[in-house]
């Protein structure tokens, strides 16, 4: 089969991809196999490239932690009535955890494991949520991005509809797809970016007020939009730069949730602004499939879909990955792989 594989770690990333022949991988107990139709990128594929601290990635690796496709083959133990049906895949697999602390890991899917850019890719069968007739590059563009959302917003923030919401760098797939939740949940929305012209997009596709980032702060910007008070929610995942910014935005008892840290890990912060607010910091990271499910509905049932930025041929792989390189994508990068 045909794999988009990273063949070598390295930072740009999208010079090391290529296609290339890879054996197609059997299922194994509790497995199954997906016929990918479509398959999405995230952040999460340059990290891989780039190489994680810990994880002894072997090249040529295959990323990947979205991916829409039909079910064609089934390990043991493995329902049989799942052959022939349009899946998507929750890329966040929960394994327990190894030695004396309680709890479990998340193993993911195209970080840890082989992933979803090629002609198959394999998955637990518990893992998957049959989609019907939906169009594989739409569930490809949902799925991990807006679980992520989901799990920061909803049970992470306990988002309360009319709540006042603040999402930041507004463009990237994750932060479209909270604009999305904000959205459904009757949610004013502000959002921030460095670019223009990417505030007057957002704004166009539902977002209440754009805040333009210049580096010199954009709290002042956030609480003279809401008369003062602040935001209840804010959703975050550039970290360092932008973090004592987002707890100067949120009114009291405010939540800040935080997914990811893509500039910087170590930020000045104010505790006695947390403390004498009462505001939390709450961290949060994918989403089990309860969560996975209740935000998959805003697409089955027709009532939200991911904004696209474009969608690529597979062979096209290594162009859609240097664009997703580049932070000038509004919107998730797609590689259609019908045409393979």
């Amino acid at each position: 089969m045909l794999a988009l594989a990273i063949k070598a770690q390295g930072d740009p990333v999208a010079p090391n991809a290529e296609m290339i022949e890879l054996p197609e991988p059997e299922p194994g107990p509790g497995e199954l196999r997906v016929r990918t139709e479509a398959s999405a990128f995230n952040h999460l594929d340059l990290w891989v490239g780039r190489g994680l601290p810990g994880i002894d990635t072997q090249y040529p690796h295959v990323s990947g932690s979205d991916g829409c496709g039909v079910v064609d083959k089934v390990g043991d133990g493995v329902d049989e009535h799942l052959m022939g049906r349009r899946v998507v895949v929750n890329a966040a697999m929960e394994q327990p955890q190894k030695g004396k602390v309680a709890g479990r890991d998340i193993v993911m899917l195209g970080e840890h494991t082989q992933g979803t850019h090629a002609q198959a890719f394999l998955s637990p069968a518990s893992n998957v949520v049959d989609v019907g007739d939906v169009d594989p590059i739409k569930a490809a563009a949902f799925g991990l991005s807006h679980l992520t959302a989901w799990r920061m917003m909803v049970t992470r923030g306990c988002l309360q509809r009319g709540d006042l919401v603040l999402i930041t760098g507004i463009g990237g797939g994750t932060a479209l797809a909270a604009l999305n939740i904000a959205e459904h949940f009757d949610c004013t929305s502000i959002v921030t970016s460095r670019h223009q012209w990417k505030l007057d997009k957002a704004v166009a596709i539902g977002a209440d007020h754009g805040v333009l980032d210049t580096g010199e702060g954009f709290s002042r910007s956030v609480r003279g939009l809401t008369d003062k008070r602040g935001v209840d929610v804010c959703v975050d995942s550039i970290g360092g730069p932008v973090h004592h910014e987002c707890i100067k935005s949120l009114a009291r008892g405010g939540r800040l949730v935080i997914c990811g840290c893509t500039a910087g890990a170590r930020p000045a912060t104010d505790l006695a602004r947390l403390f004498w607010n009462q505001q939390s910091i709450l961290g949060s990271t994918m989403g089990d499939m309860s969560e996975f499910r209740e935000a998959l509905a805003l697409l089955t049932d027709g009532s939200r879909g991911p904004v696209i930025d474009a969608v690529h041929p597979a062979r096209d792989g290594a162009a859609a990955l240097e664009r997703l390189e580049s932070g000038e994508q509004f919107g998730k990068l797609v590689l259609d792989w019908r045409t393979a």
